[in-house]
Formats: structure tokens, sequence, C-alpha cells
């Protein structure tokens, strides 16, 4: 099982904080994005470059292998002043 969260307002789009998906094999970040993308208009929130993923709360880029058990966290780049 991999457990998936989305975070600021990308949450807010998706209606949904977490969700978890069935792990079917060896998953990059990149292809477990593509499977979200399919679930309907609002997901496209997910297609843009100003996405960022964490791996088990690690920053990591769309090459990487996700395994079984592990958490990956969807979220908007933050900004402040």
């Amino acid at each position: 099982m991999i457990k998936i969260q989305f975070f600021a307002s990308l949450r807010e789009r998706l209606g949904q904080a977490k969700m978890n998906v069935e792990y079917n094999g060896e998953l990059t970040v990149e292809a477990l994005k593509q499977q979200l993308l399919t679930r309907g208009e609002d997901w496209q929130a997910l297609s843009g470059n100003n996405v960022l993923c964490a791996l088990n709360q690690s920053i990591c880029k769309p090459d990487t292998i996700i395994n079984d058990g592990d958490e990956i966290a969807f979220f908007p780049p933050v900004t402040g002043g």
C-alpha cells in the first residue's frame, strides 16, 4: 500500500487530504502522478512543474522509485514574506 497526502491548494482542489493506493510493483513518482491524472479534471492540478513531491518526508525527483509502504506527499511551492 502507498500512502498519498495532498497539501494546501492541492488538498482543496481534490477535496481530500490523503488516500491509499495498492502497490503493484516498481513505480516511480512520475508514474504514480500519471496514474492519478487519469482520475478526472480536478486531478490535473498535479500536472504542473510547480508541484513538489516528498517521499517519506524528503523532497524527491520524478524518477524516484516508490516502494510498498512508502508515503508520498504532493504540495505546491511555498512562498513567504
